[in-house]
């Protein structure tokens, strides 16, 4: 009898020695390690590591946003797109870069004042961000897009080309991009079957992400989205 508990003792604890092992091994693969290499204990996996951001919200969490969504006068885009996108962008800023709702200027404080101001389309981004009190502004111009319904089944494509940039209000200073004038963003997609609303939501949340993505610490497995557009594709056609 002794000999056969020593036996199920011994098989148990060979178990467990299994079951590290394959652990050690699976964490072996999701680190990106070649065959015959183990896995440092501690090293983040794909789904941990960060891509660094290239203006940190974070770290301005003190100052207020405003998140100024514009478009030419002459481009005929969704009606509520404008909405769609500075709720998105506002909703990621306080979910992904941890801002407080408080720090957010809401869509409808901006829409008050775009409302009572006569001359608002030839005020400034500064100027408006000023006299809202925001010390940021998210300025984000929506250069083209299009929603074509493609049947009578209402399948509907999206394009959205935007350009982004954050501007200190006191100032006017461009905080981000540091290279360029601006970040440009181009989303899109070829079929959407829920209709132009749909659509048109669609296409603020992967413009939303595309914005954000640089305003905080990103996780690499979630930096890039199917509905981002690259220089190859349907689009260019």
């Amino acid at each position: 009898m002794k000999i056969r508990q020593l036996k199920i003792v011994v098989s148990i604890r060979l178990l467990e020695a299994l079951l590290v092992c394959a652990g050690l091994s699976t964490l072996c693969l999701q680190a990106g390690c070649s065959p015959g290499m183990v896995a440092v204990l501690g090293t983040p996996t794909s789904a941990e590591s960060k891509i660094p951001a290239e203006y940190d919200l974070a770290l301005q969490k003190d100052r207020k946003i405003l998140v100024l969504v514009d478009q030419p006068s002459y481009l005929s885009a969704h009606a509520n797109l404008r909405f769609f996108l500075t709720d998105t962008v506002n909703k990621m800023l306080q979910q992904r870069a941890k801002i407080k709702p408080e720090f957010l200027i809401d869509y409808d404080t901006l829409a008050e004042f775009r409302s009572s101001t006569p001359d608002f389309s030839l005020l400034s981004p500064q100027t408006v961000g000023s006299a809202l009190g925001a010390d940021l502004v998210l300025l984000i111009v929506i250069n083209d897009c299009r929603l074509p319904t493609m049947d009578e089944a209402r399948y509907v494509s999206g394009f959205l080309n935007a350009q982004a940039q954050l501007i200190k209000s006191s100032t006017g200073e461009k905080l981000w991009p540091e290279l360029e004038q601006a970040r440009a963003i181009k989303v899109g997609f070829e079929s959407e079957r829920r209709g132009p609303d749909a659509a048109a939501v669609r296409l603020s949340v992967a413009a939303a992400h595309c914005v954000t993505r640089y305003l905080y610490n990103a996780p690499k497995n979630q930096f890039k989205i199917s509905d981002e557009i690259t220089d190859v594709g349907w689009e260019n056609n």
